[in-house]
């Protein structure tokens, strides 16, 4: 298309420009008040014309059926009305007018013609023959006004009366049928009779008036109650426009108020609400990633300085002395102390390259089949052989009610673990068994005892909320309620849960959620005295977190720390009821029950 016609579709038009803006410029109230306005003169307006055209025509009807009806009595009694007519507002506007004329249309006489106040004289202006009038139907016709006498004009009766005077006719044309010396009828020519319409006129004026005031009177009262509705009605509104200035002002905390959500203004403020609600957590999420973001710089460039620092000091020694006696002994104690540092930040770098493949959702395949049992196992085994002295128990888990029945909790059952297989990333889950283990070998007692359990149980959680759940306790008892619901219906996911129990020193429940944090320690002065990079649950998080699992902290029973992974595993299977025959006397009936759960042995140790 060319840029021209592109430029000139694009272009407002005149209205919009020099109009549009305008109208746009004026406060909505303002628009839907001139809008009631208009709408109630409009309807006002129409309503009184409505009315007007309704009762002229039916006045007009009535004339005509009184000159229809009463068109023979006039005629006979034409001497009588005659003499009535000059008796002055005897019978005022409503008095007949009589005019006869022969066959050739000239005129005999006007018989009867009403006289009115001041010597004013109105008569119906007649054609000059019959050829244009139908006999027997009334038409209008205009009046000719004639004054006998003064002329009123400059009093105001008078020019009342004048007014009244210029008004049309209501005129009907019969034959006039005369009788001769024998008695016979014969037509004698034609006979005009005709009535004012004037008081159908002053009905008509009155009533139109009246409507007009009625009219007046309910747009004003209309436009006030108008205005005070849609003020009502735009409160919320003004409401929404102040709170949405304090948001803006920087108070994220601020809420529209609530109204029903049936009506548009309470759906507006519903959904105001929850846009706000997500805009205060993602900023909040963002202040987070900030923080942990500039805390993790700080931290990283602390870690990776003090190796640095080493290798530079060592070997700056080592120029120093080497023109000393005994410079080879003291640079392979150099050297020593180099590759110390060197080995040190060679951890520390792969620990951070692998955070960041993960953070990317590089460097891990899960479509490996995973023997949990085994990674678990040998981890044990590992820790056993670290710490010979420690008391390592293996077991079960299990759901139970608490003593005081206000909730649930796990419970350690010393067995055998179960078999489970899942499917996941084999040497990611081993390193995030082995970071936990390590963490217990590093920072607790080596003759305190450690409980390894692991259950699959049925949680109605999806793996994508599970893993979206923060690393804390309230997380934790929300998975224990979704396992609850899981198990009474048998819905939801599978989901292996491994715990690692220690009694060590243990970790405050404030800093329970910042052990998954990278380069957290609880050492102020930040020594590194028993080895490791401050990335080891970090990277564990992560790990579990790609295999859309949860992983938390939580305090041991009679103190220490327990770190729970969830891992999900297949889809809940309703189970099937199958019939079985019951004694021999009930032959032919049957009950129903529940398949038998399946035990499976204990695997064989993978032999180190």
């Amino acid at each position: 298309m060319p840029a021209a016609a592109t430029a000139s579709e694009t272009k407002p038009s005149w209205f919009k420009r020099h109009i549009g803006r305008h109208i746009d410029a004026i406060p909505l109230a303002t628009k839907l008040v001139a809008c009631i306005i208009v709408l109630l003169t409009i309807g006002s307006f129409s309503l009184s014309f409505a009315i007007r055209q309704l009762v002229s025509n039916y006045l007009l009807e009535k004339t005509d059926s009184q000159l229809i009806n009463q068109s023979q009595l006039v005629a006979r009694n034409t001497e009588l009305l005659n003499e009535m007519s000059k008796s002055e507002g005897s019978l005022s506007m409503t008095s007949y007018f009589v005019q006869m004329r022969d066959y050739k249309e000239n005129t005999v006489t006007d018989a009867v013609v009403p006289n009115l106040r001041g010597g004013v004289v109105s008569k119906p202006d007649l054609p000059s023959n019959d050829n244009s009038v139908s006999l027997g139907q009334p038409f209008t016709t205009a009046a000719k006004v004639s004054f006998d006498g003064a002329n009123p004009a400059n009093e105001r009766a008078g020019r009342d009366t004048i007014q009244k005077a210029w008004l049309p006719w209501r005129v009907i044309a019969l034959r006039w049928i005369d009788l001769d010396a024998n008695q016979q009828q014969y037509t004698r020519g034609t006979i005009y009779i005709g009535l004012s319409l004037s008081d159908q006129y002053d009905t008509a004026d009155t009533i139109t008036r009246y409507s007009a005031m009625v009219g007046i009177a309910v747009v004003l009262l209309g436009g006030v109650i108008g205005m005070l509705v849609v003020q009502a009605t735009l409160a919320p509104l003004k409401r929404i426009e102040k709170t949405a200035a304090k948001i803006a002002a920087g108070d994220l905390s601020q809420r529209v108020p609530s109204a029903p959500e049936n009506t548009e203004v309470g759906s507006l403020a519903a959904s105001l609400n929850a846009m706000l609600s997500r805009i205060e957590q993602s900023f909040h999420e963002q202040q987070e990633t900030t923080d942990k973001m500039k805390r993790f710089v700080s931290d990283a460039s602390h870690e990776l300085r003090t190796p640095l620092a080493a290798i530079h000091g060592y070997a700056e020694l080592y120029k120093m002395q080497r023109e000393f006696p005994g410079a080879l002994e003291r640079a392979d104690e150099s050297i020593e102390h180099i590759e110390a540092s060197s080995a040190r930040m060679t951890v520390l770098v792969e620990d951070l390259l692998s955070l960041a493949r993960l953070d990317e959702g590089r460097g891990i395949d899960l479509t490996q089949q995973v023997p949990l049992t085994s990674i678990v196992s040998d981890a044990t085994d590992d820790l056993h052989a670290l710490d010979p002295e420690r008391g390592i128990r293996e077991g079960r888990l299990e759901l139970r009610r608490d003593e005081d029945g206000n909730g649930s909790r796990f419970v350690f059952v010393e067995g055998d673990m179960p078999q489970v297989t899942l499917t996941g990333d084999g040497s990611r889950l081993r390193q995030v068994v082995t970071n936990i283990v390590g963490n217990i070998h590093r920072y607790t007692p080596a003759d305190s005892p450690v409980e390894v359990s692991m259950s699959v149980l049925p949680a109605s959680i999806s793996p994508e909320s599970l893993s979206r759940m923060p690393a804390t306790e309230t997380s934790m008892h929300h998975l224990i309620e979704a396992i609850e619901v899981g198990q009474n219906m048998q819905v939801g996911m599978n989901y292996a849960i491994v715990r690692f129990s220690d009694h060590g020193p243990g970790v405050p429940e404030a800093s329970r959620s910042q052990i998954f944090e990278r380069f957290y320690t609880a050492d102020p002065s930040r020594a590194r005295l028993k080895g490791g990079t401050g990335l080891g649950m970090a990277i564990a998080q992560s790990v579990v977190k790609a295999h859309r699992g949860f992983i938390c902290a939580t305090g041991s029973d009679g103190g220490g720390l327990t770190l729970t992974v969830v891992l999900p595993v297949a889809p809940v299977e309703p189970k099937v009821a199958a019939p079985v025959a019951t004694d021999p006397a009930g032959a032919g009936k049957g009950v129903w029950t529940r398949s038998a759960d399946r035990k499976s042995a204990k695997p064989d140790r993978k032999s180190r």
